[in-house]
């Protein structure tokens, strides 16, 4: 059954937060999307009507494993499409999502398997996230964000959990991408920022951006 770009939006929106918080409000979504509380009921009781969510007035709303389904697939065209655009057309990391949101609509399953193919079966986007295969599955990174890494503990940085542009650009700046090695070196105390050693040189970040910052150790 075809769906609507924006049922695809809402429920990929839907399984992104129902990720972190488990049962899903209708505050929580309207803030995610931006938009105004009646329009999120609305689609609800239609994403329902269609069995691809759970929705309990007054509780919140889950997807069904139907609506789950749905999600990962708009998820794993987003991912590949932003992989390709960085990998294959040279795009930046701060450039591929706005493309990719245009993209992931486009639900031709033979294109979709085939960029997957073309691309070598990549197991995460640009950003770090990982990206589902033609199952729904995909890898799990035991990680934790930067401002919880031990004092001269070595990690390399796995994903960046904020992905505007604005602070992907910053993060150009300072030269720290997917796989760079970093090193926390001193917490402050005042403002929490933290003294950092990345690429051989000592740098500052603020607690924003660190705490935006995912990594593994090594």
């Amino acid at each position: 059954m075809p769906y609507t770009f924006s049922e695809e939006n809402y429920l990929k929106a839907i399984f992104h937060l129902q990720e972190k918080e488990g049962t899903v409000s209708t505050n929580a979504l309207a803030l995610h999307l931006s938009t105004r509380p009646s329009s999120i009921t609305d689609m609800m009781k239609k994403l329902s009507a269609k069995n691809l969510l759970v929705y309990k007035p007054y509780y919140g709303f889950s997807l069904t494993s139907e609506g789950k389904k749905i999600a990962l697939t708009v998820i794993r065209r987003h991912r590949l499409w932003e992989y390709f655009l960085s990998e294959k057309l040279g795009f930046g990391w701060d450039e591929v999502h706005q493309v990719a949101e245009e993209l992931e609509h486009i639900s031709n399953k033979k294109l979709v398997d085939k960029l997957d193919a073309y691309l070598g079966f990549p197991q995460f986007d640009p950003h770090g996230d990982p990206i589902p295969d033609s199952r729904g599955k995909f890898a799990h990174v035991e990680h934790l964000p930067l401002t919880e890494l031990a004092i001269n503990q070595q990690a390399i940085i796995t994903s960046v959990v904020n992905q505007s542009a604005e602070l992907l650009e910053a993060l150009n700046e300072k030269k720290i991408a997917i796989g760079t090695q970093v090193e926390v070196k001193k917490r402050s105390g005042f403002d929490l920022s933290l003294q950092a050693r990345i690429r051989n040189r000592n740098l500052t970040l603020t607690e924003q951006i660190a705490k935006n910052i995912y990594v593994k150790k090594i």
